[in-house]
C-alpha cells in the first residue's frame, strides 16, 4: 500500500496532523517555524506562533485551537488564531514534542530531552482551567498518544524504546503500563500514532519510510510504504474519516536529500478514525 503525496516538500519538520471540521480541514505543524499550517480545499494556509517551537495543536470546545509551542500553551478563540500566551511550563532541559486531549477533554502534552540530556521528559496533563498533573516521568522521547474507541485503554510512544506500550484507562488515570508492539530497529523508530474505530492502532515510523497499522491484539494488518525516510505521524481525516493523513520530515537531511520530506501524504487504509475530542479549555 503506498501513500499520495498531497502537498509537495511545503515542510522542514511536519509533524501532528489533527483534522477537525472547525478550520475545515487537516492541520499540522512545521515544527521548527513554529507554523500551524493546514490544508483546505481553498490551498494551504499557514499561521505562525510567537514561538521557537510548534509540537501539536487541537481543537477547542468553544471554538478556535490550542497549541503547543516549546515550553509554552498558546490559546486562540478562532481557527485562525490570533492566539495567545495563556501558560508557560519550567520543561528543565526538555520541550514539548507531541500529546493528545482524554476522552474528558484534558491535554496530554508529552516532552522531549534536548540534546544528550536523557530520560527527562515528562508527560503533563493539563486541565481546563490549566492546572497541571504530572502523569509520567523519566521520558526521553515523548512521541505518540491516542486512546481506543472504548475509552479503556491508551497507546503511547517514548521512541528510544522502539516499543508501542499499552495502559489501562481507570476512572481517567493511566495505570499498568505494558508493552504492545516492540518495532525493530531496522523497521524504524515509533513516532506519532492514532487509533481506528476498529481498535487499529497506525503508528509512524522515523527512519523507516513507513506506517504500520496494528490490530488491538498487537498483530501487524498493514505496511504503507512512504518515498521518504523520516514518517512522523498520522491521523485519520476527511467526510467520512477514512483517509489517513502521514506527515513526513526533512529535519536534519540537508539541502540536497533530493526526496519528498516535508510533504502531507494521504491513504485510505480500508479503517476509519474518531473524531478528534476538543480540548475542554
Amino acid at each position: 500500500m503506498r501513500a499520495e503525496n498531497l502537498t509537495g516538500p511545503i515542510c522542514v519538520h511536519a509533524e501532528a496532523p489533527v483534522w477537525s471540521p472547525s478550520w475545515g480541514g487537516v492541520r499540522w505543524v512545521d515544527g521548527d517555524a513554529a507554523d500551524l499550517v493546514t490544508l483546505r480545499e481553498d490551498g494551504i494556509h499557514r499561521l505562525h506562533l510567537d514561538d521557537t517551537y510548534a509540537a501539536f495543536v487541537r481543537p477547542r470546545v468553544g471554538g478556535g485551537f490550542v497549541a503547543l509551542g516549546a515550553r509554552a500553551l498558546h490559546l486562540a478563540d478562532a481557527a485562525d488564531g490570533p492566539a495567545h500566551v495563556a501558560a508557560t511550563f519550567d520543561l528543565g532541559e526538555a520541550r514539548f514534542n507531541d500529546g493528545t486531549v482524554d476522552p474528558r477533554g484534558r491535554l496530554l502534552a508529552g516532552s522531549m530531552a534536548l540534546g544528550d540530556a536523557g530520560a527527562v521528559g515528562r508527560v503533563l496533563r493539563i486541565g481546563p482551567d490549566l492546572s497541571t498533573t504530572e502523569v509520567l516521568s523519566r521520558v526521553t522521547v515523548s512521541n505518540g498518544l491516542g486512546f481506543a474507541p472504548s475509552g479503556a485503554r491508551a497507546y503511547y510512544v517514548d521512541t528510544v524504546t522502539q516499543r508501542i506500550d499499552l495502559f489501562d484507562v481507570v476512572e481517567g488515570e493511566l495505570r499498568g503500563r505494558r508493552g504492545f508492539v516492540t518495532i525493530p530497529e531496522e523497521q524504524g523508530a515509533p513516532d506519532g500514532l492514532t487509533v481506528a474505530t476498529d481498535g487499529s492502532v497506525w503508528v509512524a515510523l522515523w527512519g523507516g519510510s513507513a506506517v504500520h497499522g496494528y490490530a488491538a491484539d498487537g498483530s501487524q494488518i498493514a505496511r504503507i510504504e512512504l518515498p521518504v525516510p523520516q514518517v512522523s505521524a498520522c491521523t485519520f481525516g476527511g467526510d467520512d474519516l477514512g483517509t489517513l493523513f502521514i506527515t513526513t520530515s526533512a529535519q536534519g537531511l540537508g539541502a540536497d536529500h533530493g526526496t519528498e520530506a516535508g510533504s502531507l501524504f494521504a491513504v485510505r487504509p480500508g479503517v476509519h478514525g474518531m473524531p478528534v475530542v476538543a480540548f475542554a479549555g
